[in-house]
């Protein structure tokens, strides 16, 4: 039938972290083609490649950090990442010196198995714990791209958290933090960028536009040392959008 998406499940499993599913699609958001698809748990879509492209970065938000990252440092040379996923970001940074980090090992195993994932080596671990390990002033860029089935870990929305990765930060660098939350008034999404904005002198959010208040988006934010600047033509679709006030995320004892 003209116009109907036809998916063939290449994968599923329940790892120690995640509901896993790995899926060919001949339609992914709306485009055609040949697509195969990386989801957790509530089939929240955690990397895509296009099998007739795979050099291409299929995803919106990976597109807006990479433009954040060179826009701001186009001379940077060290990011640590939290959370490989399939490897988009890891393998569009192999030509930096980059340290991976990702807590659950099939996930890392699907990236190479079924998505050809090639580039540095993947750090399997706690993510924060394994950047508390790295020297003071190390990155230029720290990158956090974690999630679980109910969204991106308090570990590493806390003020101890930031606080840690303003150290590991060489003079100038920049945190992006890649979130999902509520199109209106998120109370969670405030509570980490307000927890952001204490620890770093400037701070940015973006989102990807959406039809109602109550639909799930992409956020992306950003805290650094240094003005951040960005242009909206590169920021594919992610438009500023400044959180309302929020709360003070501490760590629990």
């Amino acid at each position: 039938m003209r116009g109907e998406r036809l998916v063939k499940v290449l994968y599923r499993n329940m790892s120690e972290q995640h509901a896993l599913t790995v899926y060919d699609t001949t339609k992914l958001y709306g485009e055609k083609g040949r697509f195969r698809v990386l989801e957790f748990s509530n089939e929240a879509v955690q990397g895509a490649m296009d099998l007739e492209k795979p050099s291409r970065m299929l995803l919106e938000y990976p597109r807006a950090m990479v433009h954040l990252m060179e826009r701001n440092h186009p001379d940077y040379e060290t990011v640590f990442v939290v959370g490989h996923g399939i490897g988009t970001l890891s393998t569009y940074l192999s030509n930096r010196l980059v340290k991976i980090a990702e807590l659950d090992e099939e996930v890392v195993e699907l990236s190479k198995t079924l998505f050809g994932y090639k580039g540095s080596e993947v750090m399997v671990g706690d993510g924060r714990e394994l950047l508390q390990q790295e020297p003071s002033g190390m990155y230029d860029y720290i990158i956090v791209d974690a999630f679980t089935a109910t969204g991106t870990p308090m570990q590493f929305t806390s003020r101890s958290f930031f606080a840690m990765v303003q150290d590991r930060l060489r003079s100038g660098g920049s945190i992006l933090l890649n979130v999902f939350g509520r199109a209106g008034n998120d109370r969670l999404v405030n509570a980490i960028y307000a927890t952001l904005a204490e620890q770093f002198a400037y701070t940015r959010s973006f989102a990807l536009p959406t039809e109602t208040q109550e639909e799930i988006q992409n956020r992306i934010l950003v805290g650094s040392s240094a003005p951040i600047d960005f242009q909206s033509r590169f920021m594919a679709g992610f438009v500023e959008q400044e959180p309302g006030e929020g709360y003070i995320i501490v760590d629990e004892l």
